[in-house]
């Protein structure tokens, strides 16, 4: 038969696609490095395709892939290519077994469960419904009153969730995750035996029960035959993305490694905090005797020369790695921008500036991109393109603006403004342990009544059970501080509400603080106030809202959300040791690794132009009890000086506005008057 259908692949990725396919047993394990941009989905569908073209089985070859969205795409592509090589009237049976981890492992227990010992009916609980279910647990273990906080339903199964997922004990997860909560240890393991003991007297699995099962069942080495031989060909994507819990299940199905093979990239493994571990693709060669083989796909197909020249400066200096040098004939003279600015407010200026300027020459805003490593660092970014009536859209986390603690500190500060402002005041005074909406309806109907809303609260009677916190509420509201003093008043009131309302009250507030610090660029309250109102963002959810009135909007985005993107045009924020690495993740030498494939990431999803912002006053966050303060940055330790060759570097700053000339005050006219004539 023809082999034409291999015609576009390189030789790597041929030489990956027909390992062994042909020989008419199932190939030895086969590990495949994919680079960034280097065809590795094109390169999976061929193999499987090969596989099918060569005679395999499409019900005895399981696929297992990180989303539904891949699994039906590659599916979809092995139909084309298989279409292709076996002509128009050859009707290519499905591949019955393609899907997610989570996905295949619930029809395994299913079609198994009356030997394994489960109800074949058992449900499946989303994260939402476990947390629920969790809750419920804490409220009949009493530990929802304990007399020190006990941890929320959210965080109790993140935990748990961790334990499973890495195969760690409590007490390590505890110490390395979760130290703030190690004090509840006894409580935690009581707690999770009870929602164990719920799952299965509700004959009920939730998402992470799906892989724990799973993999239980298969340490019986019987079992794991007997499942095992079900499939001659097993084939994962995005290896490096897998946890222990998953790596050991694939060891169980096949133990000898023949008909296996697994695709991914070390350097783009950087979802440790969902239990996800390099040292799975990492080990893997070594997992079987003789080794798995080894094919590395290298060239890439994305970016320009030289943008691959500044990422492989940076990732060749990983302490562990499988060496590979990404290579392109996309030649250009345009080397990658180490731009350096004053502050983060011009870094926000220049960003917004060079996006415009690129969309006159001809790059939609689509088409470019802005990325960074937490959420909170586009806050500043996000002000500016509203300002400028820049549309754009977020991805990995809530916009910047929409985020609760970021809501409650603008309302604290609308109600001082305009204490009529009822939305504001329930808002805030809802805050306050005790205050429900009755008592806040009541205490808010008496400031109505009052000619001075202000002075007035001052003698209103707390409503029960708020005494203690009341009087700081007061102070605060009432405060005669000019601006910006005034927003780091309502910052420290706010402080100790944050610690009891939310779990991760440090990382809020960063997001704080990077408020204050933005409106600080401020005149006046007033004029805060209003810029951030005229155009608010309009999304609460992961995917920060598509706009409905614009075709076309700018890419934000986290470097987690962006792996697998790529854009013409990538920005990447805060290129700067306490962000890239962020200060959080230098703890161990594996974090730091992370952090650095992180950076590797982010720039490998640019095309034709890349810049790294590099802030030279930096906001530097502490915890409350120790002060914010300004520090001179430092450029990221995974550029070092050796590397600034591969960079074009260069200084900004934006040009000062000329003031404007004063202008007479017009006649007083009475507009509320009519707008109230409009409506008698």
């Amino acid at each position: 038969m023809s082999d034409s259908y291999l015609a576009k692949l390189n030789p790597a990725q041929r030489a990956a696609a027909t390992f062994d396919g042909d020989s008419g047993q199932p190939a030895p394990p086969l590990l495949v490095i994919a680079g960034a941009g280097s065809g590795k989905t094109m390169t999976l569908a061929h193999r499987v395709a090969h596989l099918l073209i060569n005679g395999a089985d499409p019900r005895r070859i399981l696929l297992m892939t990180f989303s539904r969205r891949a699994a039906t795409e590659l599916t979809r592509r092995v139909e084309r290519i298989t279409a292709q090589a076996m002509g128009t009237g050859y009707a290519a049976e499905a591949l019955t077994w393609a899907g997610t981890f989570h996905g295949i492992g619930a029809r395994v227990l299913r079609d198994h469960a009356q030997a394994i010992g489960l109800n074949p009916e058992f449900s499946i609980h989303d994260r939402e419904d476990s947390a629920d279910l969790m809750n419920l647990c804490r409220h009949g273990l009493g530990l929802s009153k304990t007399e020190s906080r006990f941890p929320a339903k959210g965080t109790c199964l993140a935990i748990y969730s961790r334990v499973v997922n890495a195969e760690q004990p409590l007490a390590e997860v505890l110490r390395r995750h979760f130290p703030w909560v190690s004090g509840w240890e006894a409580e935690l393991k009581r707690l999770f035996a009870a929602y164990v003991r719920a799952k299965q007297q509700q004959n009920v699995l939730d998402y992470d029960d799906l892989l724990l099962a799973w993999a239980q069942v298969m340490s019986d080495s019987a079992f794991a035959a007997h499942v095992g031989a079900a499939w001659d060909h097993v084939l994962i994507d995005e290896y490096q993305d897998t946890n222990r819990l998953q790596a050991r299940i694939l060891m169980a199905l096949k133990p000898d490694g023949r008909g296996l093979t697994v695709v991914g990239d070390d350097a783009q493994s950087i979802y440790a905090f969902r239990a996800a571990t390099v040292r799975n693709i990492l080990d893997f060669p070594a997992s079987f005797s003789p080794p798995a083989d080894v094919v590395t796909l290298d060239r890439n197909y994305r970016s320009t020369a030289p943008i691959l020249d500044a990422a492989n400066s940076v990732i060749a200096q990983a302490k562990e790695r499988f060496t590979k040098t990404l290579w392109t004939d996309r030649a250009s003279a345009e080397k990658p921008r180490l731009v350096t600015l004053a502050d983060e407010a011009e870094q926000a200026r220049y960003v917004v500036t060079r996006v415009l300027e690129d969309r006159e020459l001809g790059v939609p805003l689509k088409e470019q991109a802005v990325l960074f490593r937490a959420s909170s660092h586009s806050g500043q970014l996000e002000v500016e393109l509203t300002r400028r009536n820049v549309p754009f859209v977020k991805f990995g986390g809530l916009k910047f603006l929409d985020s609760a603690h970021v809501k409650d500190l603008l309302a604290m500060l609308r109600f001082a403004q305009n204490p009529r402002d009822r939305v504001a005041g329930f808002r805030v005074l809802t805050l306050i342990p005790g205050v429900g909406p009755v008592a806040a309806g009541r205490v808010l109907d008496a400031l109505d009544l009052a000619p001075d809303p202000l002075t007035a609260l001052q003698s209103v009677d707390p409503p029960p059970r708020s005494e203690a916190d009341w009087p700081a509420l007061v102070a605060a509201l009432t405060a005669r501080a000019g601006w910006p003093e005034s927003i780091g008043l309502a910052r420290a009131w706010y402080d100790p509400h944050l610690d009891r309302l939310h779990e991760d009250a440090e990382f809020r507030r960063a997001d704080l603080a990077q408020l204050e610090q933005i409106a600080a660029g401020y005149p006046s309250r007033e004029r805060f106030l209003t810029e951030l109102t005229l155009d608010p963002p309009d999304a609460t959810s992961g995917q920060a809202g598509v706009p409905l009135k614009d075709e076309d909007y700018l890419i934000l985005s986290t470097i987690h959300s962006a792996k697998g993107q790529e854009w013409k045009s990538v920005f990447i924020l805060n290129a700067v040791d306490g962000c890239i690495p962020s200060d959080l993740g230098t703890g161990t030498s594996e974090e730091t690794e992370e952090e650095r494939r992180l950076l590797y990431v982010a720039m490998t999803r640019a095309r034709d132009r890349l810049t790294l912002g590099l802030p030279l006053r930096f906001y530097v966050t502490q915890q409350a009890r120790n002060g914010d303060r300004h520090l001179y940055a430092l450029r990221s330790r995974f550029i070092p000086k050796e590397a600034l060759d591969r960079f074009e570097q260069e200084h900004w700053s934006s040009v000062p506005m000329a003031p404007g000339t004063a202008r007479a005050a017009p006649a007083p006219i009475d507009v509320a008057a009519r707008m109230r004539e409009m409506w008698d």
